[in-house]
């Protein structure tokens, strides 16, 4: 098994885990008895320093899982996304990898599809679509 696949394959298992009730209620419950141990141990130093380090560490692979999730989310979207503009009679397949675009060329993209939905909302015509040209 190759490292790219292991790693996928253990975020996706670790964020639906992650993303369980059970798994919030048992965070709550760690906090919970930090709490009532302040007490116990005089709210020293060391008992702040563990609930410190381990929030940050949690919080440090939290990131990774959250990033890996995001972009294994959003490139399954685009695909998607793609799949039916590609698919939609009338459509400009140009459009399929405006993610690879620069942002100068997104917005002039953006722009004429404002300029159309204004036009739409202004005649109440609604079936006009834009030409994106890919000027790389």
């Amino acid at each position: 098994m190759d490292q790219k696949s292991w790693y996928s394959k253990f975020t996706k298992v670790a964020s639906k885990f992650c993303g369980r009730p059970m798994v919030f209620v048992l965070a709550v419950a760690i906090i919970v008895v930090w709490l009532i141990s302040g007490p116990v141990f005089g709210f020293s130093d060391t008992w702040q320093l563990v609930i410190n380090t381990a929030t940050t560490i949690i919080t440090f692979l939290m990131v990774f899982l959250i990033q890996s999730t995001q972009n294994r989310d959003t490139e399954a979207l685009h695909i998607k996304l793609d799949e039916l503009i590609r698919a939609t009679q009338g459509a400009h397949n140009a459009v399929l990898d405006l993610e690879e675009m620069e942002e100068e060329k997104l917005d002039e993209v953006r722009k004429r599809y404002e300029s159309i939905a204004k036009e739409a909302r202004r005649n109440g015509h609604d079936t006009d679509t834009p030409e994106v040209r890919h000027d790389d």
